[in-house]
């Protein structure tokens, strides 16, 4: 008998995203093969406590527990901890001397926003020595920095669209200076956003100074940096990207507005479903313009140094059908109505297939870093 993956999928999280984790998580562990894999949920609450299995199977819908016949019944098991010692193989569970260390074979990290795709578990991860699904520390980290990732772009000659950025503090101590220059760099409309979050937490439209004033006042309760983005009359277009040394894309797809209501694609759009916003895949463009998407977007990942898997984001332009790249998610939406997924689907490649290609890359990854280690 083949001995199963144990794969800990680890959820929640501190940041503004805790709850669409939760749904992304679900959605991975219902699309796991249980003939390959035995999943150990791992969830972190909104304050940062570390729960046990059971108490993390708690969080999921009664469907989903089912795939965790271990920890369906919900409740602690007392005295649960996660360990970290490379020495003993990595991330250990500990439930006590009568069950004894439970090593994770490999782990799927599913936490959007701070304190999880920004390099910060990654880092954890690295320290523990164990394959983990997705991208290392510093394409997290640049990839969760909305600045960093945009002078990288630069750097590697990807289109990107004129934006302006400061601190917290520079707001609060000159307002009137700030709101000139972007005034007179940017220009109305504008998209104000917190750098270091995702799922449009915290993202809203300006169209004249005191819109913006509370655009800005908005994005500083969710970070210590602003960054303001010109308004642009486009078509917004995704393409998922997977492997690491020689990344593939998938046909890319399309937010299509159905009603004017829905002026940007904030959390609501994305993750509810108002009817106003369809995800259309394949994107309905001609088969020219998909290779480019194609192209750029495995570009955008080499340029922040991606590895697994990550969505790239643009812009189409309505006036010139110049391509923008926004912005690339190294922890992408994995939820029931998330692009990355469908995306994929699309591509010939089911879910479930998906997350076997992620996990080998998971291993492939760490097999060459540990080549590399003990070559020093």
């Amino acid at each position: 008998m083949t001995t199963k993956i144990r794969i800990g999928v680890i959820y929640g999280g501190r940041s503004g995203e805790h709850e669409v984790s939760v749904r992304s998580a679900r959605t991975v562990i219902e699309a796991v093969d249980p003939e390959k894999y035995e999943v150990i949920p791992v969830a972190i609450t909104k304050e940062g406590r570390w729960l046990s299995p059971a108490e993390s199977a708690s969080l999921l819908p009664e469907p989903t527990r089912r795939r965790l016949s271990n920890y369906a019944g919900g409740g602690d098991e007392g005295g649960t901890a996660l360990v970290v010692d490379p020495s003993s193989g990595g991330l250990l569970r500990h439930e006590g001397a009568d069950v004894g260390d439970q090593r994770l074979d490999v782990v799927f990290p599913v936490l959007h926003g701070t304190y999880g795709e920004d390099g910060t578990i990654q880092g954890l991860l690295e320290m523990a020595g164990i394959p983990y699904v997705g991208c290392g520390v510093l394409a997290s980290s640049t990839g969760m920095d909305k600045v960093a990732m945009k002078i990288l772009f630069r750097h590697a000659g990807l289109p990107v669209c004129k934006y302006d950025w400061f601190l917290r503090r520079e707001w609060e101590e000159k307002p009137s200076e700030i709101r000139e220059r972007v005034e007179r760099g940017i220009g109305y409309p504008c998209f104000v956003k917190p750098a270091n979050l995702g799922s449009s937490v915290g993202v809203s439209r300006a169209d004249d100074g005191e819109t913006l004033v509370r655009a800005v006042n908005l994005a500083a309760r969710y970070d210590r940096k602003i960054i303001v983005e010109e308004g642009l009359d486009a078509r917004e277009i995704e393409c998922a990207v997977m492997g690491n040394d020689e990344p593939e894309a998938s046909l890319p797809g399309e937010y299509v507005v159905h009603d004017e209501q829905a002026r940007f694609l904030d959390y609501t759009e994305k993750y509810s479903s108002t009817g106003h916003v369809e995800f259309v895949v394949p994107a309905p463009i001609p088969k020219r313009l998909t290779r480019r998407i194609q192209e750029l977007a495995v570009r955008a990942f080499k340029a922040v140094d991606g590895a697994g898997f990550a969505r790239v984001d643009f812009f189409l332009r309505r006036d010139n059908k110049k391509l923008i790249v926004n912005e690339l998610n190294t922890i992408p939406g994995l939820t029931d109505v998330s692009g990355f997924p469908q995306m994929w689907e699309a591509s010939g490649q089911p879910f479930t297939q998906v997350i076997d290609r992620l996990v080998e890359l998971a291993f492939e990854r760490h097999s060459e870093k540990s080549r590399n280690a003990t070559s020093l």
